[in-house]
């Protein structure tokens, strides 16, 4: 008999990525377990629907596939945690007009946190998910990389990790593309080969976030001023919480030329509006900054910074400040930057760290 190479925790969507995460590290010689986390109940949430992770059909896609593998499998029941860390943030972040990647805290608090602990309760060496991201090692220090398949790179949504959590983590797929995962999940037999990917915040399946926040709030938001820059009232918005820098579509106003959302000002329930060349910065402050070697660099750095899960990387100078916050200052103006979302510093196709966009 081969001797194990360690205990692996999987956590499970239900969704073909994790499951053949799953298959890979059985074929390396771990011994698995297979976990979903429980995040809410259909009542947290507006609508169902089949294209969200951690719904009931997910659940039973997970157990399938674990018993298909021959795996322990066990559902963990992490609503607290959520309710509190992921989506009090995502409702309280909306009210003070940021605008939040819940997914980023989920993976920070639930993925490698909640589930980090419970992994270390259960005995495994590590923890391991679907996610497409690659971790090397060089003298002791623990790199997190872009995955190969720049299509599905996921390392934007991880630049939280820290030198622990990655030292007891595995991205199996990390060096494969999405057609590869398919083809080997159909040829080890699962069920959902063929499953469609989930596009949409979990707690959020149809994309309304704004009746969303609405029935966890049990709150009206009030009507207001679209303003230019220079305050002159151009008609009335439907709420602050129902717009985001940077947006054009959906205002319902009739103006003499496209305006975009600029800046919400929450103290006086006014949507700033201007006109495309007003929209672009040079400069973005970031906070709750974490980076991933552990140390902060001792100077001002050359990055290639993300500000979006989609956009291309801009090149910006970083210069970190004694409060932990980090400067970025942009070779060129960027467009719509936005307070609430991650500012992720790369080098290369290495995630050196990143933060919160606050300013």
């Amino acid at each position: 008999m081969t001797a194990s190479m360690g205990r692996a925790l999987i956590a499970m969507s239900g969704g073909v990525d994790s499951s053949l995460a799953a298959k890979i590290m059985m074929d390396r010689g771990y011994e698995c377990i297979g976990c979903t986390m429980k995040l809410y109940n259909n009542d947290d949430i507006v609508v169902a629907n089949p294209k969200t992770c951690c719904a009931l059909d997910d659940v039973e896609d997970a157990r399938s596939v674990c018993r298909h593998l021959g795996i322990p499998y066990y559902v963990f029941n992490f609503q607290d945690e959520f309710r509190e860390k992921v989506i009090g943030k995502f409702v309280d972040s909306y009210e003070h007009g940021r605008t939040p990647n819940p997914c980023i805290d989920c993976n920070r608090y639930l993925k490698f946190g909640k589930l980090y602990e419970r992994a270390q309760v259960l005995g495994c060496d590590v923890i391991v998910t679907g996610h497409y991201a690659r971790i090397d090692e060089c003298d002791g220090r623990f790199h997190l990389r872009k995955a190969l398949d720049p299509a599905k790179d996921q390392s934007y949504v991880l630049y939280t990790l820290t030198q622990e959590q990655l030292a007891h983590t595995v991205f199996p797929l990390g060096d494969i593309s999405k057609s590869e995962v398919r083809d080997l999940a159909k040829e080890a037999g699962m069920v959902n080969a063929e499953k469609r990917e989930s596009q949409d915040i979990c707690f959020v399946p149809d994309g309304d976030y704004v009746a969303f926040l609405k029935k966890t709030t049990g709150k009206e938001y009030p009507s207001g001023d679209f303003v230019d820059k220079d305050g002159n009232v151009l008609g009335t918005h439907k709420g602050i919480i129902a717009y985001t820098p940077g947006q054009r579509r959906g205002l319902g106003l009739a103006l003499p030329a496209p305006m975009y959302v600029s800046r919400l000002d929450v103290e006086n329930n006014r949507v700033i509006l201007v006109y495309d060349e007003d929209l672009r910065n040079t400069e973005a402050l970031i906070d709750d900054v974490n980076w991933i070697s552990g140390e902060t660099p001792a100077s001002e750095i050359r990055v290639q910074a993300k500000l979006r899960y989609h956009q291309k990387e801009q090149w910006a100078t970083a210069v970190p400040m004694e409060d932990g916050k980090v400067r970025l200052v942009f070779d060129e103006p960027i467009r719509a930057i936005t307070p609430g979302q991650a500012a992720v510093f790369y080098e290369d196709d290495e995630v050196l760290g990143g933060g919160t966009i606050i300013g």
